[in-house]
């Protein structure tokens, strides 16, 4: 973060208003250019908090964004008369390629996303709203897709299944959740009602080495 950018955020964080404002009046129109996106640049590449990239995801989609930390990510209105609203849950991934190429085995896109501290009572939720599911992907913060299907495709929900059943045979135990639920694009790929929200092929042709190569020839087909 350079200088004149932490100069910004800790006048807000510590001083007036009036202070911020006469700070930022104080600076030409490139500099104000400069700090916002710099700015922007740092909160979409954020490791610690994916919400941009989560609000980015559900707008494209046609979702009206919910902020809470708990529930679902979007909401839309049903087009039907009397109909209940539709949910949608996001999973947006970012891959940092600076952060990569520190890694030993760096992280590759396989369409894939997971669920944090899942139960069967939550499955059986799921099940029962059956929100339509937003997979994205960015590249050190540049979208490159997003992919929508609904919960309930069969295959997806099988997936969930093994993983829940595995490690709960016996059902939900008080104070016990299974930490992450992983899929990737081989539990929906068959999926009728698949749509491609967002893609550019063109980005996704410049960053193909941060794709699994079945993920990156799947989605040049669409």
């Amino acid at each position: 973060m350079h200088s004149e950018l932490a100069d910004v955020i800790i006048t807000y964080a510590t001083k007036s208003h009036k202070e911020l404002s006469s700070l930022l009046l104080d600076k030409s129109k490139d500099q104000l250019i400069s700090l916002f996106t710099t700015l922007l640049t740092i909160y979409i590449n954020d490791r610690n908090s994916s919400t941009i990239r989560e609000y980015i995801t559900v707008s494209l989609a046609g979702y009206t964004h919910i902020d809470k930390k708990i529930g679902y990510n979007g909401f839309k209105q049903s087009t039907t008369i009397g109909g209940k609203s539709l949910y949608c849950e996001a999973k947006p991934q970012n891959i940092n390629t600076e952060n990569n190429k520190n890694i030993k085995h760096p992280r590759k896109f396989n369409g894939g996303g997971n669920f944090t501290d899942y139960t069967h009572n939550r499955l059986k939720k799921d099940k029962l709203e059956n929100p339509n599911m937003l997979v994205s992907g960015f590249v050190d913060g540049e979208l490159i897709y997003i992919l929508e299907f609904p919960f309930n495709h069969k295959t997806f929900l099988a997936n969930l299944k093994k993983q829940l059943q595995r490690y709960f045979p016996d059902g939900d135990e008080t104070g016990r959740f299974l930490r992450s639920a992983n899929f990737d694009f081989n539990d929906y790929s068959d999926c009728a009602t698949l749509k491609t929200v967002y893609l550019s092929k063109a980005n996704l042709e410049k960053t193909n080495d941060n794709f699994n190569h079945k993920f990156y020839e799947f989605l040049k087909q669409l």
